[in-house]
């Protein structure tokens, strides 16, 4: 049930939270709203194995966090269009779908990477441990941005 911010805004009740995704080939960073859906919080970077291990490991996230649906970060190219890294991360949503079928959005995620890679260099951080956060980081700023547009989008949330 992947469909646009506004139709996920519409299934979501005071209360719930939502999980932000920044979907990679190796890893999946994941970030957690607050209850009332404000801030996006880093929650972990899960290290890509076989799709039915991720599945699990997700489906125990949503259920210990009480996840009411999820926003997928979408790697659109600068110029607009959508290239090898959209449609992948597409299909991933669209197996997850089948799989934990919760209402769902994509979130335009250009310079999510670069703006936390430079924050954690202004930060002073080792490339180490740049590469531990990066992940999470860039859910979270994901995250972060469908909020606010969900906010902004009316006084319901």
């Amino acid at each position: 049930m992947i469909g646009e911010l506004h139709q996920l805004s519409a299934t979501l009740s005071h209360g719930q939270r939502v999980l932000g995704f920044d979907v990679g080939t190796k890893t999946i960073g994941l970030a957690l709203s607050d209850r009332s859906l404000t801030i996006a919080s880093p929650l972990e970077t899960i290290r890509r194995t076989k799709f039915s291990a991720d599945v699990e490991r997700l489906r125990a996230i949503i259920a210990e966090h009480k996840i009411a649906g999820y926003i997928i970060g979408l790697p659109v190219n600068m110029d607009g269009t959508e290239g090898p890294r959209c449609q992948g991360v597409r299909q991933f949503a669209k197996n997850l779908d089948e799989k934990l079928p919760l209402p769902a959005a994509f979130w335009d995620e250009r310079l999510s990477t670069v703006a936390v890679e430079r924050m954690l260099i202004d930060a002073d951080r080792s490339r180490k441990r740049r590469a531990e956060l990066v992940d999470k980081l860039a859910a979270t700023y994901i995250l972060q941005g469908a909020l606010d547009a969900l906010r902004n989008q009316g006084p319901r949330l």
